[in-house]
């Protein structure tokens, strides 16, 4: 396996990716896989762990930083949009199409964690891949979500804390920002074994541990579930009771019209599907046999 930083433009933005390259390159052209992940993350963490073990069973692969992350342009930093997100995934299936060495009719979409969202987003009503595989899926549910009268509130006052901050930065150039994972204060999470990784295992020089607050006024109505049905390439689900919201999980693989497949994986916490070593050895497995079947 070997390793190579690569580049492309979205909307005058310089995005910078790590394409992976497995050890039967020279036998040419051969599928790839597009990896996206969780919010506010780089390359160098749970993507990059994908794209490089997926890489070991004959796949060229692609992890990337986002606008506004990492290595990557866009202003303002540390913005997690979705618009954009969908956008850069869209450029980077593109970019793959456009390499010699990838068979352009055989590329397919692996997702991890809110990943799993801007993927379903980017696939909607698209035939063009081959497969999409979701591990330990964020599968958003507004509408769940916004059914608790304190929720709507909350949410309501984040949006409103999104839109001021927009509007802050619009007139002073300033990003308000907050921790992205923390315990002890407020940030954008605040899930034990979320701030472990970011703060400790995945720690990078790649990666900043803020969160832009206007990213807030977009991010909070961000509906994940919406997308299923229109969703057309088969699709594989993993997931276990103690990844993310497991209900909304097999929410949205009731609402999958396509060819599916539902698989149970147990971890310890969420993020033990980011770098556990055995699991990320069984589950690329099972996405490598999926992959092969289509």
């Amino acid at each position: 396996m070997s390793t190579q930083k690569i580049s492309f433009n979205v909307a005058g933005d310089l995005i910078i990716g790590h394409l992976y390259y497995p050890e039967n390159i020279s036998q040419g052209s051969l599928p790839a896989i597009i990896v996206a992940g969780p919010m506010t993350s780089v390359k160098e963490q749970v993507t990059g762990r994908y794209a490089e073990e997926l890489s070991q069973h004959g796949f060229i692969t692609l992890s990337i930083d986002h606008r506004h992350y990492g290595e990557s342009g866009g202003e303002p930093r540390q913005f997690e949009y979705y618009k954009h997100k969908i956008e850069d995934l869209s450029a980077a299936i593109n970019y793959l199409k456009s390499l010699d060495i990838v068979d352009s009719e055989r590329i397919h979409a692996l997702g991890i964690c809110l990943g799993s969202g801007y993927l379903a987003h980017t696939l909607k009503k698209r035939t063009d891949l081959r497969s999409f595989s979701a591990i330990a899926g964020y599968y958003r549910d507004v509408e769940a979500m916004m059914e608790e009268p304190l929720a709507r509130v909350s949410h309501q006052e984040k949006i409103e804390q999104g839109l001021q901050a927009r509007i802050h930065y619009e007139l002073t150039g300033e990003v308000k920002t907050i921790p992205a994972v923390s315990l002890t204060e407020e940030a954008a999470m605040m899930i034990e074994s979320t701030y472990h990784y970011y703060a400790s295992r995945a720690a990078h020089s790649n990666y900043t541990n803020k969160f832009a607050v206007m990213s807030r006024e977009h991010f909070i109505t961000f509906d994940v579930q919406e997308a299923a049905q229109d969703i057309l390439i088969p699709t594989q689900i993993i997931h276990g009771n103690k990844a993310l919201n497991p209900t909304w999980a097999k929410k949205f693989y009731s609402d999958l019209k396509c060819p599916k497949e539902w698989l149970d994986v147990e971890a310890d916490n969420q993020t033990a599907y980011y770098d556990d070593s055995a699991l990320l050895a069984l589950i690329s497995q099972k996405v490598s046999t999926f992959i092969s079947r289509h």
